[in-house]
């Protein structure tokens, strides 16, 4: 096929091929982390989980970092955190919950109200994104209350070693979720990608369908600058992401642009099945973009494989909080399944840029870029 663009992908023990059509080889020993393997060592009754899920990842000593969201069996959400030699296999889990809803024992930074942000976090913590911000390692979680119904802001907390947090309070005083940054300043100020919350019933449609960008002279603080136009907006017709799109995966920087993989949702006649997705942004200004129209990831029955007496959360959801690029191109998605269990699944640059250069939708209006049939 004249469009046809084919890359091979390895990593360990383990090789596939991707191509425009499978983007994404799942990794055959999917799932890389259950609830039961945590509850191995968070052996307390009450840090017994029910679901891993959308976890945030890096590097950090050699090592790869997982700081993942559960469900605790009280419906709390905690994050804990995981390591692993190789990022596939062999994870070491923490017996402590790395962050949990915040008590006044924890660390503030200088200026946070302690007591404002325990009330913030009462109904818990969830979907950390992790980012290494030069000698420093930032992670954007969801805190969400345990009173006011719907409240939801994204936090901060800055960590050297993954055993200290410190926590800075809310990125905005707004509700929101998903909130990823760049890891380099453009014009020497920080960008992020934003995508508040409506408050139309439900979570779907309105600014659901929105990613905004932003910019701040100092990613620690809580003045940021969002964009009135979104930069990548769905909802003007049939899509894979038609009712509600979010940053997934921090972006990471490639030769051709800024990878961004995102999460979409089309509402059907059967709940709102989630995808992954992949924007491509410009190198020197992140708000120039080109948004695939083909999602990277469906939800199948491989994505939650668990058994007959196992809890699964949410069926017909893939989402990812995390990813890594190596030197070769090979792309890692970490992604959960069902809001049950983490996975992993292997792509490449090549054929990421590919999708977002040759079967895009314009970022705006939604319309397709390329012809059908042709």
């Amino acid at each position: 096929m004249a469009n046809s663009i084919v890359r091979n992908v390895s990593y360990g023990h383990f090789s596939a091929t991707v191509h425009l059509n499978a983007p994404v080889a799942r990794f055959p020993a999917n799932p890389i982390l259950t609830a039961a393997d945590v509850n191995l060592a968070l052996r307390d009754p009450a840090l017994q989980v029910v679901t891993v899920h959308n976890a945030g990842v890096t590097r950090h000593n050699d090592e790869t970092v997982m700081l993942f969201r559960s469900h605790l069996r009280c419906g709390k959400s905690i994050l804990g955190i995981a390591r692993s030699s190789d990022g596939v296999g062999d994870w070491r889990i923490d017996p402590h919950p790395a962050l949990s809803p915040a008590t006044k024992k924890d660390h503030f930074a200088g200026g946070v109200d302690s007591a404002a942000q325990q009330a913030m976090e009462a109904g818990g913590v969830e979907d950390p994104r992790i980012m290494y911000m030069g000698g420093t390692y930032a992670v954007t979680y969801n805190a969400y209350d345990a009173k006011i119904k719907n409240r939801v802001r994204v936090c901060l907390a800055v960590t050297e070693d993954f055993t200290h947090f410190v926590r800075y309070g809310p990125i905005l005083e707004q509700d929101m979720r998903n909130v990823v940054l760049f890891p380099e300043t453009f014009g020497g100020r920080y960008a992020g990608l934003f995508r508040p919350n409506d408050d139309i019933p439900g979570d779907t449609g309105g600014t659901f369908t929105q990613i905004c960008i932003g910019y701040a002279d100092d990613w620690r603080g809580d003045r940021w600058e969002i964009s009135e136009r979104p930069i990548m907006r769905t909802g003007m017709g049939p899509s894979a992401f038609s009712d509600k799109i979010g940053p997934g995966a921090p972006p990471f920087r490639t030769a051709q642009g800024w990878l961004n993989l995102f999460h979409g949702v089309r509402t059907t006649m059967d709940g709102n099945p989630y995808v992954l997705g992949v924007a491509l942004h410009d190198l020197h200004d992140p708000s120039r973009v080109k948004m695939s129209s083909i999602p990277i990831l469906f939800p199948t029955a491989a994505d939650c494989r668990v058994s007959a007496s196992a809890y699964v959360h949410v069926p017909g959801v893939v989402f990812t909080c995390g990813a890594l690029c190596t030197d070769d191109g090979t792309v890692l998605v970490y992604y959960g399944g069902n809001d049950t269990v983490m996975n992993i699944g292997f792509s490449h640059v090549d054929v990421l840029v590919a999708l977002c250069e040759r079967y895009g939708q314009d970022p705006y209006s939604g319309s397709l870029l390329y012809t059908l049939g042709h």
